[in-house]
């Protein structure tokens, strides 16, 4: 009898508990409608009561952007303007100052200044933050509204207030400029390594760097000792690019994964088999503004112990964003998704961590005011024989390189030293009759 009662009162529970989530599910429905009449009735009397006359259209921008951007820095609303403003930035020319920017505690903080671009000759860094726009506060605004006021006509000026850590504020005025970026640059220092500097990810950057690799291939032969590639300072760009790049470099195994909140959504880009360098050794340079696309290089190349990084730790966004285009209105900027390295890690806010932690500096030689003499400078000292009259190889490594580019000087000097360990390790061993030969010399 007891536990016929038990089985009635959960049955009855269950049906009660069913009852009450339709009710909960249908009274939500009913605060949606409402809470949209509440969004109707605050536009209409914004309209008809604000200081200023506003239209709509103006209203429901702002209204679109607040729900987007509340969510995270990166979601966003972008009317046509900034939509065709975003599009020419991933195909790599658009005008304005430079600079990769987003939103941190009301100000606007520069993730990384581009190449060889207003923001980047006049001396502004990653980390830097943008106080005021023409002397007006950006405090209030939201991201693309500040962009909005950075952006101008070409030949124009703008004035920007900055803070440096450790630094008095400062103002910099800036000319606007169309900005053309050349995303890869390549170069072969010390006249066996190709060095590979990406800005930013764009459309067809794997291609640029395949046919880079192939000239200095085809040049350098045997002689070449490794690659450098460069991403400090470079804010992202196009997921399937840094995919594509890190797969010219990775034979097998995961590249990076998205998780989204639904299972279904979920994306994982794997290698292909073959690496276009064979096995050279690569040095990967980053610093804290090296953000998404150049983490995702970074980490697929350390986790697969294929890279030495070297630098500073990264900036620390993993998140994914999606475009969705909205007809003549623009388009919508939706985090979607977490990205992950792939050992598992989660890059947001953490970054990557440097295999080799290396902070900019300026090396100066020092002065040697004895009097010093080596052997071969000795009256009488005996000739070396095996001396030969070839004279040593030339360096190409620029004088300001060594001076100015710390970072880059001992990502050659790894490069070097671990095509050496790669050298010795593949080397025929003396035998025995060998080693008792060279003893008896």
């Amino acid at each position: 009898m007891l536990k016929k009662l038990l089985l009635f009162t959960l049955a009855l529970t269950i049906v009660c508990h069913d009852a009450t989530c339709a009710d909960k599910k249908k009274k939500q429905e009913h605060n949606t409608y409402e809470m949209l009449n509440l969004f109707g009735e605050v536009m209409e009397r914004t309209k008809a009561g604000y200081v200023e006359e506003v239209t709509d259209q103006e209203l429901i921008e702002h209204a679109l952007n607040g729900m987007l951007s509340s969510l995270d820095p990166h979601s966003s609303y972008m009317d046509a303007e900034s939509f065709n403003y975003m599009s020419e930035q991933t195909k790599g020319k658009f005008g304005g100052l430079g600079i990769e920017v987003t939103m941190d505690n009301g100000l606007v903080k520069i993730v990384s200044p581009i190449d060889d671009t207003p923001a980047f000759k006049a001396g502004l860094k990653a980390g830097d933050y943008i106080t005021h726009i023409d002397n007006e506060t950006v405090i209030g605004l939201n991201l693309n509204e500040a962009v909005s006021k950075m952006r101008g006509k070409i030949g124009t000026k703008v004035k920007l207030s900055v803070r440096r850590e450790g630094e008095k504020p400062f103002d910099v005025t800036i000319t606007r400029k169309e900005i053309k970026i050349q995303s890869v640059k390549t170069e072969i220092k010390n006249d066996d390594i190709l060095y590979i500097r990406i800005s930013s990810f764009t459309e067809e950057n794997d291609t640029a760097i395949k046919k880079a690799y192939a000239d200095a291939a085809k040049k350098l032969g045997d002689k070449m000792a490794g690659i450098i590639i460069d991403v400090r300072n470079n804010p992202g760009g196009l997921l399937d690019q840094a995919v594509a790049i890190s797969d010219l470099f990775l034979s097998e195994g995961e590249i990076v994964s998205t998780r989204s909140r639904n299972d279904q959504d979920n994306v994982k880009y794997s290698a292909h088999s073959g690496d276009i360098s064979n096995g050279l050794p690569i040095v990967v340079l980053i610093n804290e503004g090296s953000a998404s696309a150049s983490e995702i290089v970074a980490g697929a190349l350390q986790d697969h112990h294929r890279a030495i990084i070297l630098g500073q730790k990264s900036f620390g966004k993993g998140s994914v964003q999606t475009v969705v285009p909205l007809g003549d209105f623009g388009a919508m900027r939706l985090t979607t998704a977490r990205y992950y390295t792939p050992s598992g890690r989660s890059i947001q806010a953490k970054g990557i961590e440097p295999d080799i932690e290396v902070l900019p500096a300026q090396v100066k030689p020092l002065e040697n005011y004895g009097f010093v003499l080596k052997e071969s400078e000795l009256s009488g000292a005996l000739k070396n024989e095996e001396e030969t009259d070839k004279k040593k190889d030339s360096k190409t490594t620029k004088e300001e390189d060594k001076n100015t580019d710390y970072q880059l000087t001992r990502a050659l000097d790894l490069v070097h030293a671990l095509k050496l360990y790669q050298t010795n390790l593949n080397a025929p061993t003396l035998t025995k009759a060998e080693d008792k030969k060279e003893e008896t010399k």
